[in-house]
């Protein structure tokens, strides 16, 4: 699934970038364990993911030295090897008629070439649904940057699985859920499954239907052997077409545990799904 990748409209990159951005090579990956990275904020003195982000990475970033900057500043570093860069993008799916658009955080390395899309990807997740308030997946940012770390760490390790299924890789880690408490959100749910009895139909294992601030708790006490689902799909007018993102990130380790996405129909609406937790339910 090729993606159309172009930077929000307040970072001033006017032209959209087509195709997966590359993965890094072995000596990128190794630009990037002494680089520092770059955090680039958003040019509106009233934006609330700058607070946000600000507050994420000041508590959560560990793996390099990091620094904010502005756009200006993202244009002269951004072909320089020795910076990274986590920066906010707006992305559609070429084969998504409806066009839809979704932000993702991007954790790119600085390299002298003409475009955007053309600068080595890290890793690069769902953040939301292009125009969907800020407010609505702040409090998962510290658990999503976390786990953006430890992937860059395991291809630092291990350089060969940089391009291999990318996030997908993760859906081995699917056994070890069932020994862990999965934490959702009540309006994540599919109709099917939103509450605890049909739930139970379907998946016998510890799931617990949460509050915002029961999730931000469990990240930031780093709750053993627990997980969240970090859930992307459109709002409002558009809710019920387009894709849904689904993720299961630990709390307490920051590893993803679980990887899918789904086309938006009757059949399978806005949300997790029943066949979510069936294939969490399966043994192998």
């Amino acid at each position: 699934m090729n993606k159309v990748l172009s930077v929000i409209p307040v970072l001033f990159f006017s032209v959209v970038l087509c195709g997966q951005a590359p993965f890094p090579s072995k000596d990128e990956i190794k630009q990037f364990s002494v680089s520092k990275t770059c955090v680039v904020l958003e040019n509106d003195p009233f934006s609330t993911y700058n607070k946000y982000i600000k507050d994420a990475v000041t508590q959560f970033w560990k793996v390099t030295p990091f620094e904010f900057i502005d756009v200006k500043e993202f244009n002269v570093r951004r072909i320089k090897p020795a910076y990274s860069f986590i920066v906010l993008t707006e992305t559609n799916y070429e084969k998504d008629k409806t066009n839809a658009v979704y932000n993702f955080i991007n954790l790119l390395q600085g390299k002298n070439v003409n475009k955007l899309g053309e600068m080595p990807e890290i890793c690069a997740i769902p953040l939301s649904y292009a125009g969907e308030e800020d407010i609505e997946y702040s409090y998962k940012l510290g658990a999503i940057l976390e786990f953006m770390q430890k992937h860059s760490q395991l291809i630092m390790e291990n350089p060969s699985l940089t391009g291999r299924k990318y996030l997908k890789y993760y859906n081995e880690n699917i056994p070890d859920v069932a020994n862990k408490t999965i934490l959702i959100r009540q309006e994540d749910l599919s109709p099917d499954i939103n509450t605890i009895e049909k739930i139970k139909a379907i998946y016998s294992n510890k799931i617990e239907i949460v509050s915002e601030e029961d999730i931000v708790k469990a990240i930031e006490a780093r709750t053993p052997n627990t997980v969240i689902l970090h859930k992307v799909g459109p709002v409002g007018e558009k809710k019920n077409e387009g894709y849904c993102f689904k993720m299961l990130i630990g709390t307490d380790d920051a590893n993803m545990y679980y990887y899918n996405l789904h086309t938006i129909d009757k059949s399978s609406p806005n949300g997790f799904l029943p066949s979510d937790l069936r294939r969490l339910a399966r043994k192998e």
